[in-house]
Formats: C-alpha cells, structure tokens, sequence
C-alpha cells in the first residue's frame, strides 16, 4: 500500500467532530466541578443569604411604614414592602453569584486552570457555556435556598406554582448576569483589582432599578433616574422575576433580558478568543 493510499484511509477514517456523549460528558465535567466549589465553599453559601435577609428583616421593617406600595402589576392588591423587595432580593443572589463567577474565572486564569480548560479540543464557546450555565444553576439553589427561609416569614406566591414558573426566568436571569460577568472577567488583568470594578458594577445596577421601589416613585422624583432605571438590564430581569413568581409574562422584561444575555455571551465569547479578544490585545 503507498503513502498516498495510506494518508487517504487515515483522512477517511479521522473523526470530523466530536459527538454528543463527548458534549455531554465535558458539560457535564465542568457543572461537577463548579458544584465541588460551591459545596466546599460554605463561606459563598452563607454570604450569598446574609445579604438579602439584612434587607429584608433590617431594612424592610424600616422602610415599611416609610415606604408604600400601590397596586402596580403584576399585584392585585396592596402589598407588603418586604413582599414587594423579594423578587429585587432574588435576583442581588444571581447578580452577586455572577460576579463571584468572574472572580473565580481570574483565579482560575492566574493560576492556569483556566488556561488549561480553555486548550480543551472541544470548541471554546462550548466551554464558556457550559460553565456559565453551571454558574446559573448554582444561583438558581442559593435563591430556592432564600426563598425556604422567606416562607417562614409569609413570604410566599398567590400559588405553590410560582416556585415553578419563576424557575425559567431565574435561569435566564442568571445567564445573563453570569455572561456580564463573564464578559469583566476577561478586561480585570490582576485579581486585586477585581473588588473596585465588581463595585462600580454592582451597587449602580442594584440601586438604579425596581429592586427595591417601584419606578413610579422614581419618576416623581427625578424623571432622568427614572429613564436611566428604565434602560437598566437588571430592572428587567427584576421583573421578569417578579410577573413570573405570580405566575404572569412580561414580554419586554423577557425580551431584554433575553437580548441582553445573547450580547453579552457573544461579547464574552470573542473576548477570550486569544486571537482576537481582550486577551489577544493583553498579549
């Protein structure tokens, strides 16, 4: 047999991609090994509750009587404050997780555990998802977790459905907070700087949205707030939780978070390319 036949059978006999079982097994690799961290990370556990319960046993029975709430969709009746506030509360868990997310990316890329990951042979956008997603999963238990403890305190949807259909919209919402993360992760070139620019991110997207007032109140205040609230992504993903622990759809929420997650993925994704993204101009 020649070369030329030899090298033809090997061309014919080489695998032109990778199966299913093969995707399934590095996703489902790389969800075992952010599970393994979360679980060994009981201090990420703990603080990712603490904060939305100060809000709402501290600052709640403050602002209660300071405070009102009108009959604003999707309510049907006037409602507590701290009722109003928890699905804010819910989604500070993911907007917090999302941003542990990228400080555990630089980490990892520090160390060379990212770098090492990243020269899988399986395509580097599959890799990216797969860990964002395992990142949304992991926010989507730490707000089921929240939401046992707020059952004690009457905290709680019209129906038992909305533990259900407020699922959806809390993995979407995690996506897309994770992809913003994600998408950080790759300009922050030194761990130490991660606390100043995860600040300038968090506390302007928590404080200038519905989280914790309804726009309306905003408006009367300050109608340039209020448009700046309005074109705030976590606003909308703030209410999507809120119409889909009632059980109700959002179309517009829905459809920016939805838009926003698909850009910020695509951005993060071109980001790491080392060819062409961020880390290609860090060299």
């Amino acid at each position: 047999m020649s070369a030329t036949t030899s090298q033809a059978l090997g061309q014919e006999q080489a695998p032109t991609g990778f199966t299913a079982r093969q995707y399934a097994v590095c996703f489902g690799g790389i969800v075992w090994r952010e599970a393994l961290r979360f679980a060994h990370q009981r201090e990420r556990f703990i603080s990712a509750l603490v904060r939305p319960l100060v809000w709402l046993f501290i600052f709640a029975a403050g602002f209660r009587q300071a405070l009102g709430i009108s009959i604003i969709p999707p309510y049907e009746t006037y409602v507590l404050y701290e009722v109003y506030i928890t699905p804010g509360l819910m989604a500070m868990i993911q907007l917090f997780n999302g941003m542990q997310s990228s400080l555990s990316m630089v980490y990892d890329r520090e160390m060379g555990n990212m770098r090492t990951m990243l020269m899988s042979p399986l395509p580097r956008w599959f890799i990216l998802v797969s860990k964002l997603a395992a990142g949304a999963a992991v926010s989507v238990a730490q707000v089921y977790a929240y939401l046992v403890i707020a059952y004690f305190w009457e905290i709680e949807p019209p129906t038992w459905w909305g533990y259900l259909t407020v699922l959806p919209a809390l993995m979407l919402v995690g996506l897309m907070l994770g992809a913003l993360g994600m998408l950080l992760s790759s300009a922050i070139k030194q761990l130490e700087n991660f606390a100043g620019v995860m600040n300038f991110v968090i506390f302007p997207m928590f404080f200038a949205s519905s989280a914790l007032y309804p726009l309306w109140r905003v408006r009367e205040s300050s109608p340039f707030l209020y448009r700046v609230c309005e074109a705030n992504p976590f606003t909308h993903a703030v209410e999507l939780i809120r119409f889909s622990f009632y059980g109700k759809f959002d179309p517009l929420s829905f459809a920016v978070v939805l838009g926003c997650t698909v850009v910020f993925l695509g951005a993060a994704i071109i980001a790491y390319d080392p060819a062409r993204g961020l880390l290609a101009m860090r060299g």
